[in-house]
């Protein structure tokens, strides 16, 4: 693995603390099975979205979908 300082001037421990962190984070990606996904959060789960049943249209909603209530 080759890193290279594109900018500035780092000083030894911050070098070695950011490449700690990628040794840390290459290290994660490689203990992990391929095609395992994380734990879903509610949030992204297109369930939370589908739960409810929406009804069908009926032949006034056209008028309903601008005015309010």
């Amino acid at each position: 693995m080759n890193i290279k300082v594109v900018r500035g001037n780092p000083t030894p421990e911050e070098l070695a603390a950011a490449l700690a962190v990628v040794r840390a984070r290459a290290a994660a990606v490689a203990t992990t099975p391929p095609g395992a996904a994380g734990p879903r959060d509610a949030w992204s789960d297109p369930s939370r979205i589908a739960a409810r049943h929406v009804p069908a249209p009926g032949p006034a909603s056209w008028t309903r979908t601008y005015w309010p209530s």
